[in-house]
């Protein structure tokens, strides 16, 4: 079997459980940052912190909505090679997915691969798949005895159960965050946050025992009588039965004489977990650019009007989804088109989301009317458009109702 072929059929462990999960993420951040296991120990937040999970589902599932369209020329291109392979990229996954699949990864790790498969030998590849990032490797990290240069660049492998599997420049396209400390690599978006997400799992497991152990009762039965141990357990029985969690609606307690219930409430520490996996909440909510709003989420803070969940929707595609399809388009535009000489480009259609339609008429309106004064072309505006221009238009026309001034009247 070629040996290339694993790389798809490799099956990704997961009866570790959270402290083999913990330890990978931790070797990773202490290989890129030089960080000590002793100081930094952060857990997968994709698997075990519920906001990170939400925040990455709510991305990936809005950008799939994004079409991706080719164009030559000005013109969407609907046939050819290139289309067919953006189309089906290989035949499990679809052109939806292959999208969704790459932002998760981008969102997750802060990079994502494509990868044109063991059958590629050169031009237009036939199929795309993706690989797990967490499995390549990079020429030079701590592999530098046993590898060798090729050419001017250096090569990727993908490390699976048989060892180190070699994949050469131009059968991938990388898409990566900026990384400071590895010009090679991206960089994980939930680096910095590696403290807030430990946080947060730990008062998870806090609370859980609280509620799993019982170990704060909800009030104490207090008796000036002097019992004995099988009267306090019937008592509590007794309790139970008639008043417990079950069946505490709308009853009420008859006590006994010199017998009475003092609640007790959550302790000032246990009050300071639920405000710090607030904070953490909408620490993770900005990290990531998702409004409240379209987290779902609802406080004092939040309007709940129409017209502001509206505004919040539109931004988050303005301010952060547009932002990444800008950059997957950039990276598609200088590792695809232009590496394999194609006149076609790639660029994500938004005309179809209803969370921009507003804005956009809103842009047409004030398009037309800078037309009309003589501010704009046609061509301008095709222009800030990102459209091909028109040959008849850089020629402004006044409307025939207007009349010039001049100093004194005719």
């Amino acid at each position: 079997m070629n040996i290339f072929r694993r790389i798809l059929k490799l099956p990704v462990k997961q009866d570790r459980g959270m402290k083999g999960a913990e330890h990978d993420l931790n070797s990773s951040l202490t290989d890129d940052f030089n960080l000590s296991s002793e100081t930094s120990r952060p857990v997968d937040g994709y698997l075990f912190n519920a906001w990170v999970n939400i925040a990455v589902g709510i991305l990936i599932r809005n950008i799939a909505r994004a079409s991706f369209v080719l164009m030559r020329g000005g013109n969407e291109v609907t046939a050819g090679t290139v289309y067919e392979l953006f189309r089906r990229p290989n035949d499990t996954t679809s052109r939806f997915d292959l999208w969704k699949e790459t932002a998760a990864w981008w969102f997750l790790e802060g990079e994502a691969f494509w990868w044109y498969g063991p059958d590629y030998t050169g031009g237009i590849p036939r199929n795309i798949y993706l690989l797990d990032p967490r499995r390549m490797i990079h020429e030079g990290r701590g592999t530098e005895q046993s590898l060798v240069h090729i050419g001017n660049g250096r090569r990727w492998f993908y490390q699976d159960s048989a060892g180190l599997i070699p994949v050469l420049p131009d059968e991938i396209i990388h898409f990566k965050e900026w990384n400071p400390w590895n010009s090679d690599r991206g960089i994980n978006p939930l680096a910095a946050l590696s403290l807030e997400l430990e946080q947060d799992y730990y008062a998870n497991r806090a609370n859980s025992q609280l509620l799993k152990n019982n170990a704060i009762p909800q009030g104490i039965l207090k008796t000036e009588q002097t019992i004995r141990p099988e009267e306090a357990d019937a008592l509590e029985r007794r309790w139970e039965s008639k008043y417990g969690a079950v069946r505490a609606n709308r009853k009420i307690a008859v006590l006994g004489k010199g017998t009475d219930f003092k609640p007790l409430s959550f302790t000032p520490e246990v009050v300071k977990l639920f405000e710090l996996k607030r904070w953490n909440l909408y620490t993770i909510l900005a990290k990531y650019g998702i409004p409240p709003r379209v987290a779902n989420i609802n406080d004092k803070t939040t309007s709940l009007s129409g017209k502001d969940t509206g505004e919040q929707h539109a931004a988050f595609w303005k301010y952060t989804l547009i932002p990444t399809l800008k950059q997957f388009e950039s990276i598609l535009e200088t590792q695809f088109f232009v590496r394999l000489g194609l006149k076609e480009y790639g660029l994500f259609d938004l005309r179809d989301i209803p969370e921009l339609q507003q804005s956009e008429d809103e842009q047409s309106r004030r398009d037309i009317a800078e037309i009309n004064a003589g501010l704009k072309t046609i061509n301008d505006v095709l222009r800030e458009r990102g459209k091909e221009p028109k040959p008849w238009g850089n020629v402004w026309y006044r409307p025939k109702s207007l009349s010039p001034v001049t100093a004194e009247p005719e």
